[in-house]
């Protein structure tokens, strides 16, 4: 008999109308067509939508130029949601209706001053989670996170990476015990003990990938930026059911699949 899931809610938000002005670390500036922007995240929701996600839209924010990526304002797990404060100034101000729309799901915590946490920094397997030491989360951050946690039973560990802004542009969860992985920006070693499915390597983004969770009756869904077939095809290769969704223009932030939502499962009390 298929084991029933609650059903999955996604937090997402609308594109900016600023979102030309976005944060960069690793890429060139290049124009981005908010229009299409846009047109690219609407299509990115109704594929969420598709999979079965209950999806919870915030309001753009005009001032905020990469408020989109709202998965970079809170880690949350089945017990609590915690409240980060990005790496980016420019940012720290996404935070607060995240917070409000996620306190309806979970309890609240934060990551305190001076501490830096970006959401996208962390990876969780089952009860372990793993935070990137990037340039946008500090050791002091991935250790109030751990506090934060422990007592639910996870463990947090700290990951170097090199060349790219976030973990999760370098590493991702696509099935249970399962990651895809760009060894040239994360280290191997750290993931033994999981099989890894390599990027093509001229797809190096291609390890940012969705794990959208079946609810019971269907299997799990990866979502992978259209962008990236020869990856797509290697994971569709490893038996995993792979849709793929266009979003070039939101790439030109330096925003991924993971990027644009925040998925957990409903609370008990939920339908």
């Amino acid at each position: 008999m298929a084991v029933q899931r609650r059903r999955l809610v996604a937090v997402t938000r609308e594109v900016s109308p600023a979102f030309a002005a976005c944060e960069l670390t690793h890429l060139a500036r290049e124009p981005i067509d908010v229009r299409v922007a846009r047109q690219q995240h609407a299509a990115y929701v109704a594929l969420l939508e598709e999979l079965r996600c209950a999806v919870e839209h915030l309001p753009a924010e005009p001032s905020l130029p990469d408020s989109v990526f709202v998965e970079d304002a809170a880690v949350v797990v089945d017990e609590l949601a915690v409240i980060t404060r990005p790496g980016a100034a420019s940012r720290r101000g996404e935070t607060a209706s995240v917070a409000a729309a996620l306190a309806r799901h979970r309890p609240l915590a934060r990551i305190e001053a001076p501490a830096t946490l970006d959401g996208g920094d962390v990876l969780r397997i089952g009860r372990r989670l793993f935070a990137g030491l990037s340039s946008r989360t500090s050791r002091d951050g991935v250790d109030q996170l751990a506090a934060l946690l422990a007592p639910f039973g996870y463990a947090v560990e700290g990951v170097e990476l090199d060349g790219c802004l976030h973990l999760k542009t370098a590493v991702t969860e696509v099935a249970e015990g399962t990651v895809i992985i760009n060894p040239a920006w994360i280290g191997r070693a750290r993931f033994a003990a999981y099989e890894q499915i390599e990027v093509d390597a001229d797809e190096p983004f291609a390890a940012n990938a969705l794990r959208v969770a079946g609810d019971g009756t269907d299997g799990d869904t990866v979502v992978v930026p259209a962008a990236f077939p020869r990856t797509a095809d290697r994971l569709a290769a490893h038996g995993l059911r792979v849709r793929t969704v266009d979003v070039a223009e939101i790439a030109k932030a330096e925003g991924g699949v993971t990027c644009c939502s925040i998925l957990l499962a409903a609370s008990a009390a939920q339908p």
